[in-house]
């Protein structure tokens, strides 16, 4: 039996690969060393330059394709027709020999653009310096992606034989329309056929000035449900004011809308959420998110839970009234008024049952409401599987005493894409960053993560990969 042991002496960390069998012990590798290999491969990474747009995502494939090959593995650089420009997926494989189905380790290649002159450091520059590793990506997600692709070869460096496959993927585009991903699916089924679960970013931890309040394990994603709404009148001069002009009718429409109170309840995965954040409450807001539930039926419970963006997020189906279109010219009364609604909803929503209720409040039948781009697949992964017991016992033996809290994502990811291939997709954190640290760095100025935090995600990921090759042996 594999199995993949953890280890904390002092301020070293080591990860011990042990291979237990009548015959031999394969070599224990040090995790010092690995942590520093680490950090310089993840500098090499962010000196690739892949702000989306327009994404160069074919030079970080190439990048990766050399890295593996040189520990004898073959990577695949795919879809470069498909997505052009300079865009690629990439895709590795390690073979494992049991009956287990294999496991995807996912990351995207891309990034949002950087200003150089907000940043103290050259955002592409890969700088290590003070205990961290600075540039754009280092924690969305080159570093996540870094964090894999060393377990990765660590496993193939000990030659261990796994009971399952692993397989590596780095897709282009999520930033931006997800087109990576989704060209990977459609046009590759077959190297995803036999993946049962799936591991990426967004676990959504908590640690507040260095205390880790509770480990996020991602497990759903609200369902993005934009739309265009549109009001027609007739057009003329500004100086002759009309009952046709359909600007103030918009208003008045966007007006219902924003004073719409949309149905507020509890599901599963955020009643087990909010119970993990009651752990770090006291009094009255420790019972309102132990019971979520009743809290609702309470006027100054419900008013508490509902007062915090991300908590109401997480509740309700919001609508956000964004782009506005009325005329190009302040004489000038338009032909037509224009709404743009980022319309979010709770995974398990029936979005005709939705925009019913939607076009009851607008309130007018002389509108048109369409829907903008595609709809991802629905993504709501399951509380109790192999995977989620793996990342709850691994994150329980890292962070002891710390609460697991199943988190629901109010953002956008390539996860309902995969979902809706049949895998079963989880969001972990590989790093335990500060919240203020978090909010600055991912998509903001000085971009960092540091040397100590990539030492967890190694420990976390082999962990995880420990737990899952456990399960193959309780199957039997």
């Amino acid at each position: 039996m594999i199995q993949l042991i953890l280890r904390l002496a002092g301020s070293a960390v080591f990860l011990c690969v042990l291979s237990v069998t009548a015959a031999a012990q394969a070599p224990a590798l040090d995790e010092d060393r690995l942590r520093d290999e680490t950090a310089q491969r993840l500098s090499e990474y962010l000196r690739i330059n892949t702000s989306n747009p327009p994404g160069n995502e074919l030079a970080t494939a190439r990048w990766l394709k050399q890295v593996l090959a040189k520990e004898g593995i073959e990577g695949q650089i795919l879809d470069t027709v498909e997505l052009g420009g300079g865009r690629a997926n990439f895709y590795a494989r390690l073979k494992g020999t049991g009956p287990g189905k294999a496991i995807a380790l996912v990351h995207h290649m891309d990034v949002v653009p950087a200003s150089r002159e907000f940043w103290s450091v050259d955002p592409f520059a890969g700088l290590i310096k003070d205990g961290h590793v600075w540039g754009r990506g280092a924690l969305d997600m080159k570093g996540h992606g870094i964090i894999q692709l060393m377990t990765f070869i660590a496993i193939k460096r000990a030659g261990i034989p796994l009971k399952r496959d692993l397989v590596y993927i780095a897709n282009a585009d999520e930033e931006t329309d997800g087109l990576g991903s989704r060209a990977f699916i459609d046009r590759h089924p077959d190297l995803i056929s036999d993946v049962e679960y799936l591991l990426t970013e967004s676990g959504g931890s908590r640690v507040e000035n260095g205390k880790v309040r509770w480990y996020g394990m991602n497990v759903g994603e609200k369902q993005v449900y934009w739309h265009k709404l549109v009001v027609r009148g007739k057009g003329s001069h500004g100086s002759r004011p009309t009952p046709d002009n359909p600007v103030p009718r918009l208003a008045r429409i966007l007006t219902r809308i924003g004073a719409w109170e949309t149905p507020a309840r509890v599901t599963p995965a955020v009643d087990r959420y909010f119970k993990a954040q009651a752990q770090a409450e006291t009094g009255e807001h420790r019972r309102w998110l132990a019971d979520a539930a009743a809290a609702l039926k309470s006027a100054r419970g419900r008013a508490w839970l509902l007062s915090e963006p991300e908590r109401n997020a997480l509740l309700r189906n919001t609508i956000s009234p964004t782009v506005l279109v009325g005329s190009d010219k302040t004489n000038t009364i338009p032909s037509q008024a224009s709404a743009e609604l980022d319309i979010r909803l709770l995974p398990d929503q029936d979005t005709l049952a939705f925009k019913r209720e939607l076009l009851r409040v607008i309130g007018d039948t002389g509108i048109t409401l369409t829907m903008i781009g595609d709809m991802a697949p629905r993504f709501s992964a399951p509380l109790d599987t192999e995977m989620s017991r793996a990342i709850q016992h691994t994150a329980a033996r890292l962070l002891p005493g710390v609460p697991l809290a199943t988190t629901i994502s109010t953002g956008a990811t390539d996860r309902p894409y995969y979902a809706g291939a049949g895998l079963i997709c989880y969001g972990v954190d590989p790093f335990l960053v500060d919240v203020e640290e978090a909010r600055r760095g991912v998509h903001g100025n000085d971009e960092r993560v540091s040397i100590e935090n990539l030492g967890f995600g190694l420990k976390l990921y082999a962990g995880v990969i420990e737990e899952m090759e456990k399960s193959v042996k309780s199957e039997k």
